[in-house]
């Protein structure tokens, strides 16, 4: 039986990047993954493929509509080849997952393909798919199994029609109009992504605003942008079945006046979050206990009750994000090397990878309100920036919230072009604990996007913006 200083179960960000750190700690490391390639849910069908096909129905998007603007002449009628769409986002997918291959040999990881099991806190099985075993012993265990897509009780996944984000990321045709259940991150980016290759789209959202996590500021932009594209949505509504019949998908829901609503169309994405994946791990055979949501229940240093048995990522609690998954790695692994390494929650930055892109890092003006915490905000328009204006991309603006007796930086949103890079510049600022006049003191190169932080910095230190 092979022995090992620290196994890791599941190969996505959490997982690799632990198995990663582990090996460059000079630990024995072995990393089990249950499908065919490494990587995860982001890799192969989340944060990667989205993104791939994002950026393709942007570029289709920008031809049929923009191109003209810039003075570009297409001659002939552009169209949208699925299949060839859906092929490369494929290759990009290989890609990467190859590329993750590639660093398990460099760090002369071991990579065995199948279920892993506990059999007790010290030895795991592995299951492979021809129904062979392989047991293993690991001194220590990292639990990073991820999430799967959640559903509705009485909703009937078909994955033909009635579908969840993975199916949508293989469709073989353009849906006439898709009904989004859930106006999330996952709803809105694929939403976007078929409504550009021309396909209705209806979103359909319990909560009374969309993104219902973020600051409402982004919300209420994010909506009123996607309304232009022509997005559908129908807040405050609580969907009570859906049913397919042949080629056709009806969804039922009340309103926020308790009256029946419906809504017809040939697909039906399911986006209502994600689950904690702990199906087939044993954990009770190590002693491992779960919460009363099905996650791997752990203290501050990810350490479940089990000493010698850790858990990262989507399976714990905490945002399902695969940047956090991978900070938590990292620190496990540093744990267990005894280093002392830290994670500050309220730094992880979120994003929505629509177009215009959301993100934000820090406190929400409700949970500074919430809080009783006496602040100032300073905001500017995307469309007040030379550069926004170049590119056309004027939609959106950046708002920072500052203590308002200290100056420091609270939280940092923004919507626009590029703020998916752009809000690493909060986070970076809100590490070294900036206040919002070092921000508006540092230079930012003209003409960028980034104008958009210092001009909402300048407005939250003195209220003096140059360019508004």
């Amino acid at each position: 039986m092979s022995q090992y200083d620290v196994a890791i179960i599941g190969s996505g960000p959490g997982g690799y990047v632990a198995a990663i750190r582990c090996a460059q700690l000079g630990m024995k490391t072995a990393i089990i993954e249950k499908y065919a390639t490494l990587g995860g849910t982001c890799l192969n069908v989340g944060c990667i493929p989205s993104k791939a096909l994002l950026d393709s129905s942007h570029h289709y998007e920008d031809a049929i509509k923009h191109f003209e603007d810039h003075g570009i002449e297409v001659p002939g009628e552009v169209k949208v080849n699925l299949e060839k769409m859906i092929g490369r986002k494929q290759a990009v997918v290989d890609q990467t997952t190859k590329g993750i291959q590639f660093l398990m040999d460099k760090n002369k990881i071991d990579v065995f393909e199948g279920l892993g099991s506990f059999t007790d806190a010290t030895h795991i099985t592995i299951k492979k798919s021809d129904g062979k075993t392989e047991a293993i012993e690991a001194k220590n265990t990292i639990i990073a199994t991820g999430s799967k897509p959640s559903s509705l009780p009485f909703i009937k996944l078909d994955k033909e029609r009635v579908i969840t984000s993975t199916e949508a990321l293989e469709l073989k045709e353009i849906p006439k109009h898709m009904i989004v259940i859930g106006g999330g991150v996952i709803g809105l980016e694929l939403g976007q992504v078929y409504k550009r290759l021309g396909s209705e789209v209806t979103v359909v959202e319990f909560m009374d605003r969309i993104i219902p996590g973020m600051d409402a500021a982004l919300s209420k932009e994010l909506m009123k942008v996607m309304k232009k594209q022509k997005v559908k949505f129908n807040l405050a509504h609580k969907v009570k079945s859906v049913t397919r019949k042949g080629k056709e998908v009806i969804v039922k829901a009340d309103n926020k006046k308790g009256e029946e609503v419906t809504f017809t169309g040939d697909y039906c994405l399911v986006s209502v979050g994600r689950r904690p994946y702990t199906d087939g791990l044993n954990a009770d055979a190590a002693g491992v206990a779960l919460d009363d949501k099905g996650r791997v229940a752990v203290n501050d240093h990810l350490q479940t009750n089990v000493p010698n048995i850790y858990a990262i990522g989507d399976v714990v609690r905490g945002a399902m994000l695969a940047h956090k998954a991978e900070e938590e790695g990292t620190m496990v692994a540093e744990i267990l090397a005894g280093q002392k390494p830290h994670i500050d929650y309220n730094l992880i930055p979120g994003v929505v990878y629509t177009w215009p892109e959301v993100a934000a890092v820090g406190k929400t003006e409700e949970e500074l309100k919430d809080a009783g915490m006496v602040y100032k905000v300073g905001q500017f328009p995307m469309r007040a920036l030379g550069r926004a204006r170049a590119s056309m991309d004027i939609d959106g603006f950046v708002k920072i919230l500052a203590d308002a007796k200290t100056d420091e930086v609270l939280g940092v949103h923004m919507i626009g072009a590029r703020c998916a890079d752009l809000i690493t510049e909060g986070v970076t600022a809100m590490e070294f604990r900036a206040s919002a006049e070092d921000i508006a003191r540092m230079s930012h190169a003209h003409p960028t996007y980034a104008e958009a932080v210092k001009e909402a910095a300048l407005a939250a230190t003195e209220n003096r913006p140059i360019h508004i």
